[in-house]
């Protein structure tokens, strides 16, 4: 299976359980990697065939701004879910993390493998 990736995608949204958290946004990082077979893609060099990874991208942006999900394990299935509807995706890892969470750590986050067959 043939991998398209999203790398360090920083979001601002509201996320978390706390007071604070649903006040005010903060930085969500999210990494995102598809799996789908790219061979019809790279023979006809065919952007039909390929996965769009600058509309997924601005779907998976536009949701984490916009959700307003208690948890960050409630966002990455959302993420999952948008990623696994794009046309040719059979698989997705989806890593959500809260960067500067938590004290000395550099970020802390979830990170969710789902497919079409799940």
């Amino acid at each position: 299976m043939d991998k398209t990736f999203i790398k360090d995608l920083l979001v601002r949204g509201i996320i978390g359980i706390r007071d604070w958290e649903r006040q005010k946004t903060q930085d969500i990082l999210i990494n995102i990697t598809v799996f789908s077979d790219m061979r019809q893609a790279a023979e006809t060099d065919d952007i039909a065939y390929c996965v769009d990874y600058s509309a997924l991208t601005k779907l998976v942006q536009a949701h984490a701004e916009t959700a307003a999900r208690l948890t960050v394990e409630a966002l990455a299935q959302d993420l999952a879910g948008i990623c696994l509807a794009q046309n040719g995706v059979q698989k997705v890892i989806v890593r959500v993390e809260k960067p500067g969470a938590v004290r000395f750590a550099k970020s802390v986050g979830v990170e969710i493998e789902r497919s079409k067959n799940d």
